[in-house]
């Protein structure tokens, strides 16, 4: 269902934000209200195929939070807003904005999410140690290994299994655990804590309990590297902590998101990615017929699955600016849509459909600017080894229930399968 707007003066928002026509004159601007209906298997959110049709950079209002903010949803524009100096992350921590949940996923003070150049720089330097592409390449045999010990165990099981339960979810996790250096008797909840954390709407209060869960085992991680320092991204941002180039508010910080977002996001992500290859049949059997395109593969997926609820987090104007000839006012708050500048169709010809011979894709799936996912090489790997495994291992793959009987998750930022019953 597409939410119906509201027209309202613009005074509403305190510090204006409508339009300016030719002449200056304020225009009354339309607030449309955003509701984030969980929407079926990998439908794409109409509210915002409308908005990128009709008004590419709009006034919206999230369910929680207060007032109104802005939307992009333009390439060109997302890219904009994703990169412009004059609009500030670390000045949300001051505003209270619409939000699409009932609280903030990471501690406003000393988180990545929330820091503006040069802090910002200095936070992403330091993590950047740990995601090289030396470190990705003693990364992968592991990860390979791992791949290959969960698969051999599903087989045990036999068909039909539970691909959620076997592979995508505890892979991400023990690849993100090997990157942290997590130990082995910390994993076994750390699944169920980041996939509360990532779905607050439903329960708020566990949801926070589960934070500070994650942050007491991160908090200990880092203190023991402190003493006994190792190679993994704990013994790295100890050291940087030794080195005073970060806090340990800001270690903790940066090692709790990479933990949780890694191991939810790719646990969700490649399941999504294996459901897609398996409704597209003629994609599927391209892919098989030509394995070299796997990158090329994985990359379009990452452009054309909606892989989050909503839109993530926003940031204040600083100075008043132009984006896609609308005015934003100092102060305001501005939201991108990376799903929405993804299916732009002056960027991407035929941008709905699923094509692996689509060839190389500048799509936004980790954002863009200062703020472009650090994990980013780290995910496109393992979603390399889950979708290139299960094809070389499983030639007869196939979804064990029609599409239609498929059950997904509610109330998450990041969408995705609650099971993902396959047979081979």
């Amino acid at each position: 269902m597409t939410p119906q707007p509201q027209t309202v003066a613009g005074a509403m928002t305190g510090s204006g934000g409508c339009p300016i026509t030719a002449a200056g004159a304020r225009q009354e601007e339309t607030v449309h209200e955003w509701t984030l209906e969980d929407f079926r298997a990998l439908e794409f959110d109409p509210f915002l195929t409308g908005l990128l049709r009709d008004e590419p950079v709009a006034r919206i209002r999230l369910p929680f939070g207060a007032g109104a903010a802005w939307l992009t949803t333009r390439y060109e524009d997302v890219k904009q807003a994703s990169s412009d100096p004059r609009l500030s992350r670390t000045a949300l921590v001051d505003h209270v904005v619409t939000s699409g949940s009932p609280h903030t996923i990471a501690a406003k003070h000393a988180a990545l999410n929330y820091a503006d150049p040069p802090r910002l720089t200095t936070m992403r330097r330091v993590v950047a140690r740990a995601f090289t592409g030396r470190s990705m390449q003693r990364l992968r045999p592991v990860a390979q290994r791992t791949a290959d010990r969960l698969l051999d165990e599903m087989e045990q099981h036999g068909p039909p299994a539970d691909l959620m339960a076997h592979l995508h979810g505890p892979f991400p996790l023990s690849v993100v655990c090997d990157l942290l250096g997590v130990p082995e008797e910390e994993r076994a909840r750390m699944t169920s804590w980041a996939d509360v954390i990532m779905t607050p709407r439903p329960a708020p209060a566990r949801s926070k309990e589960a934070q500070r869960t994650v942050r007491d085992v991160v908090v200990g991680l880092i203190e023991r590297r402190g003493a006994e320092p190792a190679g993994d991204l704990a013994g790295v941002l100890a050291a940087a902590v030794d080195g005073g180039e970060i806090t340990v508010d800001e270690a903790v910080s940066l090692a709790t998101a990479i933990l949780v977002s890694g191991a939810h996001a790719v646990r969700n992500n490649s399941a999504n990615m294996v459901y897609a290859l398996l409704t597209h049949p003629e994609q599927l059997a391209r892919l098989r017929a030509a394995p070299g395109l796997l990158p090329q593969a994985v990359d379009e997926l990452l452009r054309w699955i909606p892989h989050r609820n909503g839109v993530g987090i926003p940031r204040i104007a600083t100075e008043d600016l132009e984006i896609g000839g609308v005015l934003i006012r100092r102060g305001e708050a501005v939201y991108s849509s990376y799903l929405a500048a993804n299916r732009d169709p002056a960027v991407f010809g035929a941008p709905d459909a699923l094509d692996i011979d689509r060839g190389p894709s500048a799509h936004l799936s980790f954002g863009y600017g200062p703020h472009h996912c650090v994990g980013a090489m780290l995910a496109r790997m393992e979603s390399e080894i889950v979708i290139g495994t299960l094809l070389e291992r499983y030639p007869r793959l196939a979804l064990a229930v029609p599409p239609e009987q498929m059950t997904w998750q509610k109330g998450g930022l990041i969408r995705g399968p609650e099971t993902l019953p396959v047979s081979w």
